[in-house]
């Protein structure tokens, strides 16, 4: 069938992003079905997807969702920061984040399998979508919290995301330590969160730096020593050991403690994190392509 209308592919390319040449190849192969055709557009979209599955993907965006005392964060990648200001990429994300929340999905893998509108779950609409941006597009991971309190959540430019639910308190406080959690992304909430084998390690460190004379204190003596420096150390790493970030005149705990509470959980997410990024000259790889 060659009499294609004009106005069936501008149709058709309004609804699948498709460039006109594949939405008229696409109706042309199906007898101007265009529900056909676009299914048709949909099974090529995928093995495009499917080539570009070992590229990296360490851009993208860090997404929330909450209803009361329920909250995700979610983590959408994508090749390229020019991306993550995509309309249909934007969309798609807040979408996601929404399923993860909805669907009550407890990690990635049934967040990907869950169903999401338009597609049969997840994991397809991120691959139909490949079609319409170009890039690889993955869901790769999420966080849920979920509390009888109160939950604060504080997204950073997009790109770091914090949740953290208190019991007691207020949403401002909630709010103002999870800012301090994406500012400072402290290694544990608590003392007795820090592992054995961290404080072992420390304190044998302190011990080899001593000099020969504080050494040859008396043990009390020494074991005080000893302690304020491991003491220092904790509050370093720990959340409510750290100088609040919007009020350095108290440690976070000293803030939570005035309003009569307590942090019973933290996520945060930073996109891109423990990807390998790797570098390539995006000009030179337009110019390759306006060659083919």
């Amino acid at each position: 069938m060659s009499n294609i209308s004009a106005q069936l592919v501008k149709e058709l390319r309004e609804r699948s992003g498709a460039g006109m040449m594949e939405c008229k190849k696409a109706l042309v192969e199906n007898n101007g079905d265009i529900e056909v055709a676009m299914e048709w557009l949909r099974k090529s979209g995928l093995a495009k997807a499917d080539k570009k599955a070992g590229r990296v993907a360490a851009e993208g965006r860090i997404v929330a969702a909450q209803d009361g005392g329920k909250a995700v964060l979610v983590e959408v990648n994508c090749e390229t920061d020019f991306v993550t200001k995509n309309p249909d990429f934007v969309k798609f994300s807040d979408a996601v984040a929404e399923v993860a929340l909805k669907s009550g999905a407890a990690d990635i893998d049934a967040l990907k399998a869950a169903a999401y509108p338009g597609a049969a779950s997840v994991e397809e609409g991120a691959k139909a979508l490949v079609a319409t941006i170009g890039e690889k597009i993955e869901v790769r991971r999420m966080a849920r919290v979920e509390t009888d309190g109160t939950i604060g959540s504080y997204i950073h430019g997009g790109r770091i995301g914090v949740l953290v639910a208190l019991k007691g308190g207020n949403e401002e406080l909630a709010k103002g330590i999870a800012m301090h959690v994406a500012a400072m992304n402290p290694p544990y909430v608590k003392a007795e969160d820090v592992p054995a084998d961290f404080i072992a390690k420390e304190k044998d460190i302190a011990l080899a730096a001593m000099s020969d004379k504080e050494k040859a204190k008396p043990a009390e003596i020494l074991e005080k020593i000893v302690s304020g420096k491991i003491n220092k150390i904790v509050s370093e790493v720990t959340l409510v050991g750290q100088p609040y970030v919007l009020d350095t005149n108290v440690t976070v705990g000293e803030a939570l403690k005035k309003a009569g509470a307590d942090v019973t959980q933290v996520a945060r997410l930073a996109v891109g994190e423990g990807i390998e990024k790797v570098q390539e000259d995006y000009l030179a790889e337009v110019a390759k392509a306006m060659q083919v």
